[in-house]
């Protein structure tokens, strides 16, 4: 392929293009060794659930790249696809941390050594909460409470924000409440993963539970300050429309989605180290020797 012959738009798209494959080839190289080395399927199922954060998160970029004069509602279904998702991966990275320490609120099944801790809770959630709490089996619910809201309200809002938009009934002050109910929520969710490793971050130091949360942390702190800085830059007048079929918001959504592809290569290499499946390996291999030998 001769790139000089391609202009700057259709070089954008094919490098994002690569880039989405190359994340995509990452992770389906670290799905495939979980699999491979599939021992523990309560806690894998969920690592997968969360390492396809990455490249679905470059692939519903690079499908609004592809349609880069698509509608506000195309724009916000795609946005909405990503952030159902992060409140998905945000649920299942809790799951996995109560894995880690064999905790079971189904079950009932809370750690003796683990219970009566103390939470410290910090402002604004001393509004509602005491300071200090005793951990034991309500406290652990709350936290899953906490965390499975988010689940709930983000499509919820994802779906009454498109409605509202194809019927011509999304002012801007509705725009705000709902980034203000949003941003609540997803607010409290993380706010109860923060809380959870500082109670057990030495039981679970092991397991490298900083890695695995800043792996999701970084993509949702990505996506929503660089959309903030766009936005400011639009503003005062930084990004400007020099293109005929553009307008500044197009060209936002342009930048950001090309943001998004290059930056989930980044991610999903990231993942090969936090999320690996070499604790899951042993058994494995142990396995496949022992079959060996009695061959």
């Amino acid at each position: 392929m001769d790139l000089s012959a391609l202009n700057p738009a259709q070089i954008t798209v094919l490098g994002s293009a690569f880039c989405v494959m190359l994340s995509m080839h990452f992770t389906v190289q670290l799905l495939s060794q979980h699999l491979f080395y599939w021992k523990n399927p309560k806690e894998q199922k969920a690592i997968i659930i969360i390492i396809l954060m990455a490249p679905i998160y470059a692939v519903v970029s690079f499908v609004g790249l592809l349609d880069i004069r698509g509608s506000k509602e195309f724009f916000t279904f795609l946005e909405s696809v990503k952030e159902c998702y992060e409140a998905l991966v945000i649920a299942k990275f809790l799951a996995l941390m109560y894995s880690f320490l064999n905790i079971s609120i189904s079950r009932n099944i809370v750690p003796d050594e683990i219970k009566g801790r103390e939470i410290h809770h910090s402002f604004p959630m001393t509004l509602f909460q005491p300071r200090s709490v005793r951990l034991n089996h309500h406290t652990l619910k709350l936290l899953k409470y906490w965390t499975w809201q988010f689940v709930v309200i983000r499509p919820v809002c994802s779906i009454l924000m498109i409605t509202l938009q194809l019927v011509g009934l999304y002012p801007t002050w509705l725009s705000w409440i709902f980034t203000i109910i949003l941003n609540i929520s997803v607010s409290l969710a993380l706010y109860s993963l923060v809380v959870f490793y500082h109670v057990f971050a030495k039981e679970l130091a092991p397991h490298k539970p900083l890695a695995k949360f800043l792996c999701i942390k970084g993509i949702v702190f990505f996506c929503f300050w660089q959309g903030m800085l766009l936005d400011f830059l639009a503003a005062i007048g930084v990004i400007q429309s020099r293109h005929l079929r553009l307008d500044v918001e197009h060209i936002e959504e342009a930048m950001q989605n090309i943001l998004v592809c290059l930056e989930m290569v980044i991610f999903s290499v990231l993942q090969q180290y936090a999320y690996h499946a070499s604790p899951y390996s042993g058994e494995v291999e142990k396995m496949l020797r022992q079959n060996k030998k009695n061959e």
